[in-house]
């Protein structure tokens, strides 16, 4: 099992590791790993990987088999062999925009408070999908609402709860279309504010900024019909 730093350190831009296995397809396991892999609409981390007498892009990384962290090549080339000691550096500036944007989408769904039928992050932009038969009336206000939680620099923390307690709390998930991971134990869950401050508690296994403030000013760039009870969000950092 891949030890995921990510969790508990999203801004650590760079980490030695082991080489603890190869897969068939040319993937590379570490022990622990400060790449995300691709999941609930967050595309997974690239970056690099140096290991004495070798070098190798890594363009994502995906969820293996008995929680393994898989690190995908760019392309076709030598790999660090089963045991070699390895340096590990992200693109951070990608990473640190799927943070802002990823936590921007848990403002958005605060700012309209439906249930949501899926999402996808990138680095400058995001969306979720609505279950909202009809559009807002004003795209400004809501715009204006999202920036006022920015502007709040609102702190993010993390808590963890066990299956049990979100099974007695399913209010807390807001995604229709991607449930919480269960089965090890417990669930992580994001709050974004604090006591009396506190605007969102959702279940979620990605990455986040620290504070609100460093998401920056946001515009709404679209709301597209997407079916009869369907309405598609897209914001952008500005």
């Amino acid at each position: 099992m891949t030890q995921a730093l990510f969790l508990d350190d999203p801004y650590r831009k760079s980490s030695p590791a082991t080489v603890t296995a190869l897969t068939e397809e040319g993937g590379i396991v570490l022990d622990q790993t400060i790449f995300y892999a691709r999941g609930g609409g967050q595309p997974g981390d690239s970056g690099t990987l140096d290991w004495d007498g070798g070098r190798i892009p890594i363009a994502t990384a995906v969820k293996g088999e008995r929680g393994n962290i898989i690190l995908v090549p760019s392309e076709p080339s030598a790999l660090p062999p089963v045991g070699a000691q390895i340096d590990q550096r992200l693109d951070w500036e990608r990473r640190f925009g799927h943070m802002r944007i990823h936590t921007a989408l848990h403002l958005l769904s605060v700012v309209i408070p439906l249930p949501v039928t899926g999402g996808a992050v990138a680095a400058d932009k995001g969306r979720l999908d609505f279950n909202m038969p009809h559009p807002p009336e004003d795209k400004a206000i809501v715009e204006g609402q999202l920036n006022a939680l920015v502007t709040r620099d609102l702190p993010i923390s993390v808590d963890w709860i066990t299956d049990e307690e979100l099974d007695a709390n399913p209010s807390l998930v807001k995604t229709l279309s991607v449930q919480p991971p269960r089965g090890a134990g417990k669930v992580r869950l994001v709050r974004i504010g604090e006591g009396k401050d506190q605007v969102d508690l959702q279940p979620c296994g990605g990455t986040h900024v620290a504070r609100t403030g460093e998401i920056g000013k946001l515009t709404i760039a679209k709301i597209e019909n997407k079916g009869k009870q369907n309405r598609r969000v897209t914001i952008e950092l500005a």
